[in-house]
């Protein structure tokens, strides 16, 4: 049996004992919903990006609550923000107004994902509470240490796949706890994503940066690198050091319902074939196998994560099940099948699953399942969800804290580690190490930290 595959302590998980997915608290027979009373005063929230996610994450943090720090690379960006919040106090380096404004409770981070890790450890380290956006880090030693330091720290946090708070996944949940597809034979997910530049149409033209943004503070903690608007304001995604790739941008959002449905935990060992991967970007498309042994509620089962384009420029998709007639996928999905049936999510997250054939269907729901996973006070909006929690004095189990976002974007990126490995691959969770493969390690942690940014738990 697989010993990523059970919900591990936060001690067990962080000695890499066990490395597993929050199965939410079983309330037999009833369905309860979390208190809507907050406790307490106002928070202070202070924002690390200010626009775009930034903007949307910092207005959904700040209801019931105070804006009192605003920080942005982007003068342009930060000048917007702060005609929104006039009293905010405004920062271009997230350090100096970390370590000066005194008011902060709780911080959002929204800025390019290989900004993630400082701009949270250094938040951390000081005791605020974090919600950071999806996916946590672009690395699997970053993933672990921020895990590491929020639970030595004790703070609240949250990540940014606000698909996690809707009812739906509990009713996936219930759904498959009572086998409504029987025994489960395959499991798809796909994603048209990137939607950005990745593989060979990656075009890196040096150039000059805009003068409202300061370059320095957008690279963070990644060694020197001049501009390029390939890269900045929208393109780094596709980059192996500043993002995470399809896989990484999705997966946190397209396989968390059934990370959190099944417990899925890590899988036995991964392999990925890719189209264009290059030395500096993520390819232009991808599928990726993982697989599953023993595993305590499915056994034997491969999920497969479908990214991007074939080389025809067809989207890479998996086959259409028979059971799902002349019903067409969309360009993000998912399909779990069963000996019993097919359940088909036509949408990002999970947003109104299907049953298939219409046969199962009315059988299935003919008696439906109780009700017995509790449900978000807050459904699709996680910011609410996390400043709830904070004025509660304790997270939710059924939030995306990192207890359970940690081990779901440690999924996303082990398929990152194999398309760079470029070979199947199993994982030592314990060890923190592919095994067979110690040139592997190259990829695990980032290549060099600029001077002065090194973060770790030991730190804190």
């Amino acid at each position: 049996m697989s010993p990523y595959a059970f919900r591990p302590s936060r001690r067990s998980f962080l000695k890499g004992l066990t490395v597993t997915t929050a199965g939410g608290i079983i309330l037999p027979n009833i369905l309860l919903r979390a208190s809507e009373t907050p406790a307490g005063k106002k928070l202070g929230i202070a924002a690390i990006g200010c626009a775009g996610k930034g903007g949307s994450d910092l207005a959904a943090a700040a209801i019931d609550n105070e804006v009192v720090a605003l920080c942005d690379v982007d003068a342009k960006n930060l000048a917007k923000a702060a005609e929104k919040y006039p009293n905010a106090k405004q920062y271009r380096d997230f350090r100096k107004m970390l370590d000066e404004v005194k008011s902060i409770d709780a911080v959002t981070v929204s800025t390019p994902d290989h900004a993630h890790y400082p701009a949270a450890m250094h938040a951390i380290a000081l005791g605020k509470h974090v919600m950071v956006q999806k996916p946590l880090v672009n690395t699997l030693w970053e993933a672990r240490e921020l895990h590491r330091a929020a639970t030595k720290k004790g703070v609240i946090t949250q990540m940014g796949n606000q698909g996690h708070t809707f009812d739906d996944n509990r009713k996936l949940k219930e759904w498959l706890d009572a086998g409504v597809v029987g025994k489960i034979k395959e499991i798809h997910v796909w994603t048209n994503r990137p939607i950005w530049p990745q593989g060979k149409d990656v075009i890196l033209t040096p150039g000059t940066a805009p003068e409202t943004l300061d370059w320095q503070l957008w690279l963070a903690a990644t060694p020197d690198h001049p501009y390029s608007d390939g890269i900045h304001p929208f393109k780094w995604r596709g980059f192996l050091e500043w993002g995470a790739g399809a896989i990484g941008d999705m997966g946190c959002h397209n396989i968390d319902p059934l990370f959190y449905a099944l417990d899925l935990g890590l899988p036995h060992s991964v392999e990925a074939s890719t189209r264009d991967l290059t030395d500096v970007a993520w390819p232009a498309g991808a599928t990726i196998k993982y697989h599953y042994k023993d595993h305590p509620k499915i056994g034997d089962v491969t999920v497969t994560w479908y990214e991007g384009k074939n080389a025809d420029g067809s989207q890479n998709l998996p086959p259409v099940p028979p059971e799902l007639g002349d019903t067409k996928f969309g360009n993000v999905g998912f399909l779990i099948i069963g000996s019993e049936g097919v359940v088909f999510n036509k949408a990002d997250q999970c947003k109104d699953p299907q049953i298939f054939p219409e046969k199962r269907l009315a059988e299935f729901l003919a008696t439906p399942p109780a009700e017995k996973y509790e449900r978000s006070p807050k459904a699709g909006k996680p910011q609410e969800e996390w400043t709830l929690a904070i004025k509660n004095g304790k997270p939710f189990p059924f939030m995306s804290q990192f207890d359970y976002s940690v081990p779901l974007t440690e999924l996303c990126l082990l398929g990152g580690l194999a398309m760079r490995v470029g070979e199947k691959i199993q994982w030592d969770a314990k060890k923190f190490a592919v095994v067979g493969k110690p040139d592997a390690a190259k990829f695990i942690k980032r290549a060099a930290y600029r001077k002065g940014w090194e973060y770790s738990a030991a730190k804190i």
